[in-house]
């Protein structure tokens, strides 16, 4: 089991990288002050009924999500209704959800 924070200096406001692994799985996601940028793990309409703002990008087995970095590159599958409002948008890199998550 592996539990890693990764701080991100290069975005505006604060954000920070969670990295968790266990035997047999993974997530990743960066909190913001604002907001989530997370892989799959996260349920959009429980976040959507709270009034969040979550980007979600999703793996695949044969190119998971385990990393900041992997997030930071991957695209944005889904939104909440609160990020979209926030300009966060499908097909936009994580790196460009966090741009308009952070600060």
């Amino acid at each position: 089991m592996k539990i890693e924070t990764v701080p991100l200096a290069a975005v505006k406001g604060k954000s920070q990288g969670l990295q968790v692994s266990w035997q047999g799985g993974q997530f990743v996601m960066i909190v913001t002050e604002r907001g989530l940028v997370s892989c799959g793990v996260i349920d959009k309409e429980v976040m959507d009924r709270f009034g969040a703002a979550v980007a979600i990008a999703r793996g695949t087995p044969q190119k998971p999500l385990v990393t900041v970095d992997d997030l930071l590159g991957a695209r944005i599958a889904d939104v909440t209704h609160e990020a979209e409002s926030r300009g966060v948008k499908v097909g936009m890199s994580g790196k460009e959800a966090l741009e308009k998550l952070s600060g």
